[in-house]
């Protein structure tokens, strides 16, 4: 892997390398202070968020090690429900590699995953549910399904009420995430839960790795909602790396 951006002022530094994990995490590290919502996405070079409904034959070797170093820096792992069930999403594990610096920040072993749903159409028998080492949220709307909520609680899910719609509203459940003391949080979409932060500002920064490949069909872009903004939502570029052709991107919202 190799940085890029911002250009080293010294011309070796360009050099590809290995980049250990403790490298990586302090490259990403996230502000000192306050709320931050960062989403880590994959992308196609021709602008699919998945190939077959799926992103994993999107990514690398060295995607998932930043995905994993991403992980391992977030208080809490929020997703939509489609992308749960798409993806097969299981609990965040504990790896030994970020215990340490897990301790000194005041974290857990492993994030808790935080589930975006209206519906509440979900199977709470999956791991992700029943076996987590860390409780597993559920973000939903004041007016979701009783009958599904009666369900999630009485399988011991901790539901989170953030908004007063059927779904969660993503502002409210940036703060109700805060609240708990989830200060550093990490998307991980789908599309339409990352359309639904961006559109309400509370998006911070977005780490977008662009795959050398061209996914064809009609897959979503990263964030696909049902109408524009009056205007495009303006990203600020942070860092560009690389690796066998992926570009590793960081932008921060203006």
């Amino acid at each position: 892997m190799r940085r890029l951006l911002p250009v080293p002022a010294d011309p070796s530094a360009l050099a590809d390398r290995e980049w250990s994990l403790d490298e990586l995490a302090d490259a990403y590290a996230y502000p000192a202070e306050g709320v931050w919502l960062r989403a880590n996405m994959v992308s196609s070079a021709d602008g699919a968020a998945s190939f077959a409904g799926r992103s994993q034959a999107l990514s690398s070797e060295a995607d998932m090690r930043l995905f994993g170093v991403l992980r391992g820096l977030a208080d809490v792992v929020v997703v939509g429900a489609e992308t749960v069930r798409l993806e097969g999403y299981r609990p965040a594990r504990a790896r030994a590699a970020f215990a340490a610096r897990r301790a000194a920040a005041g974290q857990g072993p492993a994030p808790p995953v935080a589930v975006l749903s209206a519906s509440l159409d979900l199977d709470f028998s999956l791991p992700l549910f029943s076996a987590p080492a860390v409780p597993t949220l559920l973000l939903t709307g004041a007016q979701a399904p009783a009958e599904r909520l009666a369900a999630a609680r009485a399988a011991g899910v901790e539901v989170v009420v953030a908004g007063r719609g059927r779904g969660a509203d993503p502002a409210a459940a940036v703060v109700a995430l805060a609240e708990r003391g989830h200060r550093r949080l990490l998307t991980e979409g789908g599309p339409t839960a990352l359309e639904g932060f961006a559109r309400a500002g509370v998006l911070d920064e977005l780490c977008l790795t662009l795959a050398p490949l061209a996914a064809l069909g009609d897959a979503p872009r990263i964030m696909h909602g049902a109408a524009p903004r009056a205007q495009p939502l303006g990203l600020g570029l942070e860092s560009v790396m690389e690796e066998a052709g992926f570009l590793f991107t960081r932008y921060r919202r203006f």
